[in-house]
């Protein structure tokens, strides 16, 4: 179980170039910044936060669409680029001229923007059960090609609506499997495990921002099983393939390229080889009728797809490590915080002690 945080952090509210960004930190010293996933917030940060050693900076901003940060648009064609150049805006404002960055799930995949527009100032990454770097949902093997060409079974119609209108609606209570409370305990951690914090985790869970424009985005008709493809608005449209694939390749042609700490739950439903969020496998196991079969829209293999990637990130002169972590779920940080943060620690030790040899 997570001990309950026992330390006040700082809430900043910071106004950027961009927007006004809501920032928990805690620290001094180089600056670590963490960047949260989807229907969550800074919020579940706060124990990474509150274990941070001496000479360092934890900041874990609230990206737009979710927490207490302004509420505008997310420009989905950009991929995750309106997250990078408002967190890029953040830094400038705060003077940071040098960071490390910590990314779950979405935040992974916002990772790569920040290494692909700002590698020469990142000293290291740590991804953190990190989407595939090809985007989520409706491609096929481990290069990221596309199923179908208009990219059909990714973007915003790929959501459960009655799971995002329980968001909006702030639902709390337990009351069936599609409950916010249900899919946080079910998904994002390994049952039986629930968080100390609970309440917390669930209030950050409900703070996304809804709508046809917000989350989960909006979606078009496709002739391509499943029957729709993505829109152009929202995050998990800019989460798409169509739009997020560029954005790894520049992150694989930048140069120089910080070390990659990749740690991942091996009993993670929500990115993984056969997701549960991912239309090939719900296809493939009969909850959503007229699949095609696995010759045309198999499984996503998102575990694979990363560690391809980074296979060829190495190749071009970076260097990364991969830590599974046994019984564990979507949250590694929360499910097992101690041992994540060790890893965490040694990892940005690590970098330091190269730079200064």
């Amino acid at each position: 179980m997570t001990a309950p945080v026992r330390l006040p952090l700082e809430r900043l509210d910071i106004a950027t170039a961009r927007l006004r960004m809501h920032v928990r930190a805690r620290g001094t010293g180089e600056t670590v910044l963490f960047v949260h996933g989807n229907a969550s917030s800074s919020a579940f940060w706060d124990e990474t936060l509150e274990h941070l050693p001496g000479g360092w900076r934890g900041l874990a901003p609230d990206l737009r669409g979710y927490g207490d940060t302004e509420d505008l648009l997310i420009d989905a064609t950009r991929g995750v680029m309106d997250w990078v150049d408002d967190l890029l805006a953040l830094l400038s404002t705060l003077e940071v001229r040098s960071y490390h960055i910590v990314g779950h799930s979405l935040g992974g995949a916002v990772c790569w923007g920040l290494v692909a527009a700002d590698a020469a100032r990142i000293r290291s990454v740590t991804l953190v059960a990190p989407g595939s770097p090809y985007g989520f949902g409706g491609t096929r093997d481990a290069q990221g090609t596309p199923c179908w060409p208009d990219f059909a079974g990714s973007g915003g119609g790929t959501v459960n609506p009655e799971f995002a209108r329980r968001i909006a609606a702030g639902e709390r209570d337990e009351v069936d499997a599609n409950s916010p409370r249900s899919v946080m305990n079910t998904y994002y951690f390994k049952p039986p495990f629930r968080p100390e914090r609970e309440e917390d985790l669930l209030s950050s869970l409900l703070s996304e921002r809804v709508g046809p424009e917000r989350y989960p985005g909006d979606f078009v008709a496709s002739d391509n099983w499943p029957g729709v493809a993505p829109g152009v608005h929202g995050p998990i449209n800019a989460l798409s393939p169509k739009y997020a694939a560029a954005v790894a390749q520049a992150a694989l042609n930048t140069q120089p390229k910080p070390p990659v700490l990749w740690v991942r739950g091996d009993s993670d439903t929500i990115v993984s080889d056969n997701s549960l969020f991912d239309f090939g496998t719900l296809g493939q196991l009969g909850a959503i009728p007229g699949w095609p079969g696995a010759e045309l829209y198999p499984p996503q293999p998102m575990v694979t797809q990363t560690r391809s990637f980074l296979e060829e990130y190495a190749a071009r002169g970076g260097e990364w490590r991969e830590v599974v972590m046994e019984g564990v779920g979507h949250t590694p940080f929360v499910e097992r915080p101690r041992e994540f943060q060790a890893l965490l620690h040694q990892h940005l030790e690590t970098t330091r002690t190269k730079e200064n040899a």
